[in-house]
């Protein structure tokens, strides 16, 4: 495999600086995922403004965590698995849903179960979901609008997924007591 640097601030092209400066600010650190996204700075920008975005959606953030690490777990993202559960686990995500995205098993609540199983069908489905299985997920209190968000978290998700399976980012230190492996999701 290519091996692909994971840009600091200061060894950064000049136009990704800024974007990590604003990271660092935001988080404490540089997460090697964009210092990775770094080394094509309209990739590094596009992310962090897509996930701005998302983050402006109907959908609370435990739905759109639920549609991320779904994601995260159908790509076999190991970094974005242990990065998405640190963040979940920081927003108050309930640990049980937590687990359940992580180990592949339904969540107790229908209607978050509900979002989980369409955004696998968004996933595996490449986004030619049915009609039934728009009807279902409609039926289960969600709307035509979040149809739309499913497939804005699932692009996000393609962004950074595909970006650690190309460049084999490490996971960070900040997110290592969350390691994942695919192994660990048991159920189909």
């Amino acid at each position: 495999m290519t091996d692909f640097a994971t840009h600091t601030t200061a060894s950064a092209p000049d136009a990704a600086r800024p974007l990590l400066e604003g990271a660092k600010k935001a988080y404490g650190f540089v997460p090697n995922l964009l210092g990775t996204m770094a080394e094509a700075p309209a990739l590094l920008e596009g992310y962090m403004t897509l996930a701005g975005i998302f983050d402006k959606t109907d959908l609370s953030e435990t739905e759109r965590q639920i549609i991320l690490m779904t994601n995260n777990r159908l790509n076999g993202c190991v970094y974005c698995m242990a990065a998405h559960t640190t963040i979940s686990q920081m927003a108050g995500v309930d640990s049980s849903v937590i687990e359940a995205l992580r180990a592949n098993t339904p969540i107790a609540d229908a209607k978050l179960e509900a979002l989980r199983q369409f955004a696998i069908v968004i996933n595996e489905t490449r986004g030619w979901p049915t009609e039934a299985a728009v009807a279902d997920f409609i039926a289960a209190g969600y709307t035509r609008q979040n149809v739309l968000e499913v497939v804005l978290g699932t692009s996000l998700k393609v962004m950074s997924n595909y970006t650690n399976h190309i460049a084999e980012t490490e996971v960070d230190g900040a997110f290592s007591a969350n390691a994942w492996s695919a192994d660990q999701a048991t159920a189909a």
